[in-house]
This record gives structure tokens, sequence and C-alpha cells, in this order.
């Protein structure tokens, strides 16, 4: 395929959300001469920001507030936002009619001649992929990163040259489509596997299944980056026909693996076994984090790169926002942000992640998962808690009211960030660390997880 293909065909874009992947698309089909169709349940008023930025883009036809199902039916192609389920009815009713349905993620693959580096997994999946895009940088490639934070992921395809290596972040709603067309990355990063979504999907099988797609595809000269330490990942990767590589917190006996010991990164490869990097020249607190490292360090390795091309450029990587950022010290006391721990095992690695005092700021909405064990290591890590209102708080309280140190702990609510932040900054004392780790999605009292993260250091840059 290439982008001659969309010329004078019919598209309709389902969901053009305010995020500013539906805009991208609607950009790319109307640039290419398709004919575009754009529907989505939300008013013109509620799509304002899109269509602010559409408005110069002539003969887009706008269907909002509903959806006709001639617009499904009598369509060549049929593009997808990310959340709308593939059993939905007009999702349905186009493959009925035998209409190809594709995705932003499937689309790409199909258009993009490169070698793509494919990075997916419950947690880690951001700080993998940049991890990954700038050890390439370093060694002096040309990286393209795609699908990380709210970017259009076709408009990346302009980026793209002849030796260009692309990165891409990929959730399980792009793997979805990316299995409807049969397509995986050559490399591919698995970097764990935990209960998520199942707000959305039916079952962990059903959303495992979707994971799985990032190497399902792949060739058996491919590669398959694996976290070895992950019982669900490594029952998974059992089916991989590609070449696997695992990394681990112990030594494996794989021919071919990294992993942890003496307070180094090692990477063994037969017989061979090298150190990459000694953790104390890594900028990254936390376990979890060393283990996205070793990610990082295999799919690097599996593109080519030397050990010591590897080693210069994860001495230079200094993290993410929004995961375990580092936002400010003030009157002795860290803030860090980690507003992208949205379910609890997240958090409870961040918790881990520090020996200082902890005052906790957590909770929010509900993804229909299991806040036992948090409540658990809340109490244990946290000197001070205060929960964000919302349903998985409601979940979470439930939880914490049944261990016996509840009755002893003041646990205060919070109607918004900038009460959470100012309550926290009154319980801190010198030496303690004040961490944003929800365990938790953000949907009712913020846009999403990277508004919530925005307004925590908004509010602790503002104390004075």
């Amino acid at each position: 395929m290439d982008a001659s293909f969309f010329k004078g065909k019919k598209v309709t874009v389902l969901g053009m959300g305010l995020h500013g992947g539906g805009v991208g698309i609607v950009k790319y089909l109307a640039k290419h001469g398709a004919r575009v169709v754009v529907t989505d349940l939300k008013s013109r008023e509620q799509l304002a920001p899109s269509l602010e930025k559409l408005k110069d883009i002539k003969g887009i036809e706008y269907v909002l507030g509903q959806h006709r199902v001639e617009d499904f039916t009598q369509a060549d192609l049929v593009i997808k936002n990310p959340v709308v389920r593939w059993d939905s009815q007009h999702i349905k009713a186009a493959l009925d009619k035998g209409v190809s349905v594709e995705m932003d993620s499937s689309l790409f693959f199909k258009l993009c001649p490169n070698l793509i580096i494919g990075v997916t997994g419950t947690k880690g999946k951001t700080t993998t992929a940049t991890a990954i895009a700038e050890v390439l940088r370093s060694a002096g490639r040309d990286v393209v990163q795609v699908g990380i934070g709210q970017v259009s992921v076709l408009d990346k395809l302009n980026e793209i040259k002849k030796n260009t290596v692309v990165v891409f972040e990929l959730s399980s709603w792009r793997l979805s489509a990316l299995g409807r067309a049969k397509l995986s990355p050559q490399i591919a990063v698995l970097t764990n596997l935990f209960p998520d979504h199942l707000n959305y999907y039916k079952s962990m099988d059903e959303y495992a299944a979707d994971k799985k797609n990032i190497f399902l595809y792949q060739k058996t000269k491919d590669w398959l980056v694996a976290n070895g330490d992950n019982e669900m990942v490594m029952k998974m990767a059992t089916s991989t026909k590609s070449q696997l590589l695992k990394f681990s917190k112990t030594e494996l006996l794989s021919e071919k693996s990294i992993f942890l010991k003496d307070d180094a990164i090692y990477w063994k490869n037969g017989a061979e076994v090298k150190e990459i990097i000694e953790l104390r020249d890594l900028k990254l607190r936390g376990r979890h984090n060393w283990e996205n490292l070793m990610a990082a360090a295999g799919a690097c390795l599996a593109f080519g790169l030397t050990v010591e091309e590897i080693k210069k450029g994860m001495t230079g990587f200094k993290g993410v926002s929004h995961r375990l950022e580092f936002v400010r010290e003030w009157q002795g006391v860290k803030y860090y942000n980690d507003t992208a721990a949205t379910i609890p095992e997240a958090a409870i690695l961040a918790l881990g992640s520090f020996t200082e005092p902890i005052v906790l700021i957590a909770g929010g909405s509900d993804k229909m998962l299991e806040f036992g064990e948090y409540a658990k290591i809340m109490l244990d890590k946290a000197r001070e808690i205060i929960l964000l209102q919302g349903k998985g708080t409601d979940n979470l309280l439930l939880e914490l009211r049944k261990d016996p140190r509840y009755a002893e702990r003041k646990i205060e609510l919070a109607e918004s960030m900038e009460q959470a932040v100012t309550l926290a900054n009154g319980l801190a004392k010198t030496g303690d660390i004040i961490l944003l780790s929800p365990g938790a999605a953000s949907f009712g009292m913020f846009v999403n997880e990277f508004d919530r993260g925005d307004k925590f250091k908004k509010a602790v840059n503002e104390l004075k």
C-alpha cells in the first residue's frame, strides 16, 4: 500500500476525539485525496478544539451526535478510534458488507517500508520505547518515535527517510488492528503483562490475546525481547516463531539473555557474558526502571548495536515525563510525579523505589482492577495517605478498611489535585517524599493521566 491508495476513496473516520489522533488521520486522508466522512457521537460543541484544527480543510463531511449506518456500509474504508470495540454494531455492519476496517496503527505498518521496533506491555512501554530511541540516536541512527503521547501516528510518516528506524509504542487496542492485518514488528518488546483495561475487555485472556499480536506474525529471523520474570509473558512467548531474547532480574540459563547481577546489567550471548552498565551510572530510580532499561538494551542488541554504544546511550537517559518524574524540592521535601501508574502494580513498584518516608497521593477512577495488595503495601510504605475521589478510590477504601491498621491511620480525601497537594504539603516533614502514584485511572476528575500529572506539577510549582 502507498498513499495513492486513498485518492478518490470514500473513507469514514469513526471517532475523531480530542487527543489529536483523529485530527491527524483526517488531515492525512484529505491531503491524499480521500473523500472523508467524520462521525462521532460527541456534539460539535464538545469537539470544538478538534474541529478548529480542521477548519481550513475543505470537503470534509461531519456527522456529529449520531452514527449513520450508510456511512459504514457504503464506504470504501472505515478507520476506527482505538477505544471503539470491534464488535460494535457499526463496525460489524461494515465488515458484514465487506468494507475494510483499519486503525492508524495497521495503516502505518502497511505504509511504512522501514524497520519497526514495536514496544508493548501493561506498564513500562513509554520509558522503554523512549530509551530505545535515545540509545539509537546516541549511536548515530535516525529515529522516529510513534505512538508516544498525544501525537498523530500517520503524521509521523512524513518524517521517515530511507534509513530511519521506527520505534512504535503499541497499546493493546492498536495491536488488535495489527492482529487482524496479520502484521507484527521486526523487533518486538514485551515489557510485562498485568490485569488492565478490564472495563473494556471482557476478560484477561481477551486483553492478553491483543498483546500477543506484537510477535504473533513475526518471521523466524525477527526478534522478541520478553520479560523472563513475568509468568504470563513467558507462557505467551512459548508460541513465538522468532528469535527470543529474555531479560530478568536474575541470571538466566538462556543462550541469549540480559540480566541483573552484582549491581550491573549484563548481556549473555552463548558462553560470552559482557557487562553493559553499572546501576550507579543510571539516572532512573526503581527496579522496574532497571527492567525497562534491560528491555531497551535487548531491543538495541537485536537491532545490532554494540554493548559500548548501548552503555553510552543509557548513561545519558534521564527518563520520561509523568513516570517517577522529579518535579521539585521545596523546604526539604522532594516531589515526584508518577501519574502514569494507572494500575495498582505500577504504584506498588513506585512505592518500592524510595527508602525515604512517603506522603502518598493515590486513587481515582476504576478499571475493574483488584486493589487488595496495593492497600496492604500502601499502609506498609506510606506514612501519610491522601486519596483523590473516584470510584476506584471507593473500592480502594473497602480494601484498606479490611486491614486492622486502617483504624490507626487518618486518611485524607481530596476533591481536587490542588487540595491534595496542599494537604500533602501540610503533612510532610523535612526529608520526606511526596509521591503522586495513583494506581487508578484518571477519568472523571481529569481529562486523562497526563492532565492529572500536569495539574500535580502546576500545584507543586506554585507552592510558596
